[in-house]
């Protein structure tokens, strides 16, 4: 899927939630670039964006990464999620590159990486699989 297929499908299946909030930049197939607008809803005690918000992004990343790869088959699914908190983001955008590890015909497997936009210094790494139903 193409990054516009990619922004219609979101808006689509994710009416008022993420498809809106976190646009896709960038996908080929090997990797996707996500951003996250951010909402003072999504802070936690201590002004740092809340951390189901950054899972939130990095499974997002990963789907848009999958999509991009094998094309619209909206039952992929994540069957794992492990992520590291590195450091406190500040209350900005924030921008995932998700990059694909291994494709098979059963299960995805990436790396994403969670950065404050304009930011090098790296918020949150995740490592993410997807299943990937069978195609008649």
């Amino acid at each position: 899927m193409t990054v516009e297929e990619l922004n219609s499908f979101f808006k689509e299946a994710f009416p008022g939630g993420d498809g809106e909030g976190c646009p896709v930049r960038f996908a080929d197939g090997r990797r996707a670039v996500v951003a996250h607008r951010f909402a003072a809803s999504q802070l936690r005690p201590g002004g740092t964006i809340s951390g189901p918000t950054m899972m939130g992004l990095a499974d997002m990343a990963m789907y848009a990464l999958v999509l991009s790869a094998i094309g619209k088959v909206p039952l992929a699914v994540t069957t794992n999620l492990s992520i590291n908190f590195l450091r406190k983001p500040e209350p900005a955008d924030l921008v995932a590159e998700a990059r694909m590890l291994k494709l098979g015909k059963a299960l995805a497997v990436g790396d994403v990486t969670i950065r404050s936009e304009g930011s090098e210094a790296i918020v949150a790494h995740a490592v993410v699989t997807y299943s990937i139903p069978r195609r008649p």
